[in-house]
């Protein structure tokens, strides 16, 4: 009970944190993972630590590749490490299932908002169509256009809360 509410209070700080400032700050996270790592070990010894050592892992392990591509900031990689250190690496493997998903449809949502998907298609079909020879300039544009970017602590949120609700799969 101690570690949902923990868990659902750090969800809360961070989604209004990444939502006002884009920052999920160090000064939630950081000390829900040394919490969980202290709680489990007084509760279970050992194994409570090595069950909390694993979620942490599992959790910063997920995110990672992502944040050294520079696709999304270590904030978001802490968070999913502190959900990990709180619930275990079933849990935070299971959430972060969610939380792509949720993420990509954010981001489908997104291009399709700024026309860019409608677009991309509508370029795609002529290329085809007409058979235009600079087709592969569709896929890999020369130019470089504004990107398109959320804060990414929201479908962390979210897929942890579907998690919490619904569970594994």
């Amino acid at each position: 009970m101690v570690i949902k509410v923990i868990l659902l209070t750090i969800l809360s700080i961070s989604i209004i944190t990444d939502l006002k400032e884009r920052k999920i700050l160090n000064s939630v996270t950081l000390p829900s993972i040394l919490f969980a790592f202290i709680y489990f070990l007084s509760i279970n010894g050992l194994e409570g630590f090595i069950f909390s050592g694993k979620g942490f892992l599992i959790g910063l392990g997920l995110l990672i590749i992502p944040y050294i591509m520079g696709g999304m900031g270590a904030g978001d990689v802490k968070l999913m490490a502190a959900i990990g250190a709180l619930m275990g690496a079933s849990f935070v493997f299971y959430s972060f299932i969610y939380t792509a998903l949720i993420g990509g449809v954010i981001a489908l949502a997104l291009i399709i908002k700024q026309r860019g998907f409608i677009n991309s298609l509508k370029s795609f079909f002529y290329s085809i169509i007409f058979l235009r020879s600079d087709l592969g300039s569709i896929l890999i544009p020369k130019e470089k256009h504004s990107s398109i970017s959320f804060p990414y602590g929201v479908a962390i949120v979210l897929g942890t809360l579907c998690t919490l609700v619904w569970g594994g799969f």
